[in-house]
Parts: structure tokens; C-alpha cells; sequence
């Protein structure tokens, strides 16, 4: 995994550039705070800026709300990419939070969250503190907000449902968060929201249309081909036409019942329509797609490290903006691993979901869980890894850390690597036994893994490239 460097909200004098020069490319990575207002932003607010005497840094929009400051209601700083720093880092900070953008706090707290991090909620709280600037209690209240935040300008929902639906556990608690975090009243945003337009159009309490950003460049064709290439009928769907994909669907399975997403690439956001059994699972859902496309990447930080391999170059070059394909269930993507060219036959035994209206009318299967495909008639091992999936001896989720599960992957025999890669997010893997990537590097006469040492912390993404422009395997 790569080396830890000083976190880049810590460099005071490199966030306040960045603020000054209003770089888009830094929204997510870091929080700027206005002491004399009170209120804090994304590095790219169009607000005058502040004095650098009068503004503080912080990793997260919690940190910032622990420390007695609101949310900037011009610039939104809680609708950015996620940090990327959450992918780099493999560290108990980082892996809590992608559970805690998962939703797992809401589901099942903080002790929860600590059992399956396998540390007490003492120490959890104590790295959580000293790493991000707040706790378990305060980055999911953070989380909370956001969510509440979409379903008010996103959605014809009450606020008493609204108030549920984000994890509150009472209106007086979604009333006090909102007025707290955003400066105002949950009515009031819904009232700001409609005059600027921003309300999608009605179509149903269980159905959302939001608009997700990335940091561009983004690869939007490359990442859809990838997933359009493996989709299995039912569970996924792809749409076509000469320009590209235009529109890629699959059904989820999220803990309040089946969901259906398709997503449809726009020049600047990806649209994300949603139809869910329960709004209580949209945090969950965005943050599975985010996962999906690699929303979060930061392309130019690739870009200068795999752009200065002078064999890679022009590979990066032809496509900017690369992503690395991730997947929304962790115990699904082990099982197609492991299935192989069956995994579309076994697709079929899982459980059907009420058909969604166009274009998700085509989605009406969740793949089954591994119960069901420990009991169909699969190969031996495929029987063994589902067995382990269903009693829990194998769980790989987005809050595991990497080396453990290796070892357990490695030891039923489990390509390890392409599973960190994919479920973890992993970006720094070279997929040195990947066939592609064997052709590429042969094509380019590059010795792997020796030449890959300067790609580090963003093997992942040079894997891809190598997988993207591999020549077309011999079969003569």
C-alpha cells in the first residue's frame, strides 16, 4: 500500500493558495473555515476570500461542525467528491469512514461500527478524534445532515418523513442538526431550494433523481464499457447508442430492502436516478455508486505521477481521467470472481424485485446471496468461499483492512489483489498475473513489476491503462 505523507490540510500555506485560486480541484480534500463568520466552505467558494489570519483548515465538514461552524449555504461544501485520502490511506480513520458513509452508524452505532473495525469504542474514538477532529457520534451526524439535506431539496417527502428517513432518531434531533449545521430551518431550506429550482421532478416517495460530481477529468465511457462488458441480465442493464453508453443499471441490495439505480453520464455530474424499498438506504446507495464509478478519484494527482512514466505517458495522455471500476457489494463481486463464466446462469437464482419504471423496467433480480449459491449445484470451491460468505468466516466489506483480508482471501485461493482493488478501492495494485496486463507490458517492453516501483501510490489506475490499450489476444 502507499506511504503516508503529511495530510494536505495540514499544509496551511498550500489550502490557502488553493482557496485563493478558488481550485475546484481541491473540493473534498479539505475544509476552510472563517473565524470571523462563522461559517465554512469549499476551497472553491465564489465568496470574497478571507484572510488568511482568520481562517482555519479541517479534514472534514465534521471537524469544522465540532469546532462551532456552519455550512456555507452558497457553496454547499457537503455536495463535493468525497476525499480521495479515504482510498490512499488504509488506516482505521480511513476505513471507518467509508462504513460511516455507508450508513453503518444509523444501522447498528457506534458499537457496531467498533465491532466490526475490531476495536473498542474507546480506542475508536480516540483515533477518530486525534486523525479527523471529531468522533464516531459526530462524522455520522455529519453524514446524517447531508442526507437530510438531499431529501429536502431532492424530494416532495414531509420533513417528519424527511427527519427518519436521514437516520434521526427524533424530529427536535433533526430540527436542532439542520439549524445548526446549514443556519437554518429544514422548511426554509426546502423553500431556498425551490426558488432556485433545484427540486427534481415528482416521481414518487421512493424515487430520487440527484446529480453526482466527480473531479474531472473523468473516463465516464471507460468505467461504463468495464461494468457494461460484465453485466448480467436482470441484475444489470446497459443502454446504447452511437455516441456510447448513454445509461447503465443495476439493482442493489441495501439493508431496508432492494433498490434499483441507473445512472446516465452528463458533461459535468453523473445523473443518479433511484427507486429504493426505503429512503433510510439513500446515504447507503450514493455511496455504493460513488464506489461504483470511482467518483471520489483525484485524476490530476494520477495524471502527474503515472504522466511522468515516459512509457505510460502517452496512455494517459489519449485517455485522462481513468477510473478504476469498484463494485456496490463485496460478497457479490467475490462471488462473480469466483464463478467466472457461471456467474450468469447462478445470476438467475436470485430473488426477484418489483420492476422499476423506463429504463429500469429491465432490472428484476438481486444476485443471490451466498446462502442460495452454497446450495446450487456449483463447483466445489465456489461452494466453499459462499459457505464462508454466508456464516461470516469471509467478509470482505469496505471497512476491512487490507492486509487481513489478503491473507483470508489468499487462503481459500481467491485472487486477492483484483478483490482489494475493487471492494477496498484499493489504488495501489498492479495486477501483475491479469492477461491484459501481461500483453501491454510485453507490447510496451515494460518488466513488471520492477518497472512499476515509480507508479506507486496508483498502481491501480496504471493497471487499467495497461488492461485499456492491451492488444487483442493471439489465438492462432
Amino acid at each position: 500500500m502507499a506511504t503516508q505523507t503529511a495530510p494536505l490540510w495540514r499544509d496551511t500555506e498550500r489550502c490557502y493558495r488553493a482557496v485563493t485560486a478558488r481550485d475546484q480541484r481541491f473540493d473534498g480534500q479539505f475544509i476552510m473555515a472563517v473565524r470571523t463568520t462563522g461559517i465554512y466552505c469549499r476551497p472553491s467558494c465564489p465568496a470574497i476570500t478571507p484572510k488568511a489570519q482568520n481562517v482555519r483548515f479541517f479534514l472534514t465538514s465534521a471537524a469544522a461542525q465540532t469546532s462551532g461552524f456552519r455550512a456555507c449555504r452558497r457553496c454547499l461544501p457537503d455536495a463535493v467528491p468525497g476525499s480521495p485520502d479515504w482510498n490512499v490511506r488504509a488506516d482505521l480513520a480511513a476505513r471507518a469512514m467509508h462504513l460511516i458513509s455507508d450508513g453503518f452508524v444509523e444501522r447498528e452505532g457506534v458499537p457496531g461500527l467498533a465491532r466490526r473495525l475490531g476495536y473498542s469504542e474507546r480506542q475508536l474514538g480516540r483515533v477518530l478524534t486525534a486523525e479527523l477532529g471529531a468522533g464516531p457520534l459526530a462524522l455520522a451526524r455529519a453524514h446524517r445532515a447531508h442526507s437530510a439535506r438531499l431529501l429536502i431539496e431532492l424530494s416532495a417527502l414531509p420533513l417528519t418523513d424527511v427527519a427518519f428517513a436521514a437516520g434521526f432518531s427524533s424530529i427536535r434531533q433533526f430540527n436542532e442538526t439542520i439549524r445548526e449545521v446549514f443556519a437554518t430551518t429544514p422548511s426554509q431550506l426546502r423553500a431556498a431550494s425551490l426558488r432556485r429550482g433545484r427540486r427534481a421532478e415528482p416521481t414518487g416517495s421512493t424515487r430520487l433523481s440527484l446529480r453526482l460530481p466527480f473531479r474531472a477529468p473523468f473516463d465516464a465511457q471507460g468505467v461504463l464499457r468495464y461494468h457494461a462488458s460484465r453485466a448480467l441480465p436482470g441484475v444489470e442493464a446497459v443502454e446504447e447508442r452511437a455516441e456510447g453508453i448513454t445509461g447503465y443499471g443495476r439493482t442493489l441490495r441495501l439493508s431496508h430492502g432492494p433498490g434499483l439505480v441507473w445512472l446516465s453520464p452528463q458533461p459535468d455530474h453523473v445523473r443518479c436516478d433511484l427507486a429504493l424499498t426505503d429512503l433510510r438506504d439513500l446515504g447507503s446507495a450514493v455511496s455504493r455508486v460513488r464506489r461504483l464509478l470511482d467518483l471520489d478519484a483525484d485524476p490530476e494527482a494520477v495524471a502527474r505521477v503515472l504522466g511522468a512514466d515516459p512509457v505510460l505517458a502517452p496512455l494517459v495522455t489519449k485517455v485522462p481521467g481513468l477510473r478504476v471500476p469498484g463494485a456496490v457489494d463485496g460478497p457479490e463481486l467475490l462471488l462473480r470472481a469466483v464463478l467466472g463464466s457461471a456467474a450468469a446462469s447462478v445470476a438467475a437464482l436470485g430473488s426477484q424485485v418489483p420492476p422499476g419504471e423506463p429504463p429500469m423496467d429491465t432490472l428484476t433480480t438481486l444476485f443471490p446471496e451466498p446462502a442460495v449459491v452454497a446450495a446450487a449445484g456449483v463447483k466445489p470451491h465456489v461452494k466453499t468461499v459462499a459457505a464462508a460468505l454466508a456464516d461470516g468466516s469471509l467478509d470482505p466489506h469496505v471497512g476491512r483492512d487490507p492486509g487481513e483480508l489478503r491473507a483470508e482471501l489468499l487462503a481459500f485461493g481467491i485472487n486477492a489483489d483484483y478483490i482489494l482493488m475493487r471492494v477496498l478501492g484499493a489504488p495501489d495494485v498492479l495486477l501483475t498475473t491479469d492477461p491484459a496486463v501481461r500483453r501491454s507490458a510485453a507490447a510496451l517492453g515494460l518488466a513488471l513489476p520492477g518497472a512499476a516501483r515509480g507508479w506507486r501510490p496508483w498502481s491501480s489506475y496504471a493497471t487499467r491503462y495497461l488492461q485499456t490499450f492491451a492488444p487483442e489476444e493471439n489465438l492462432s
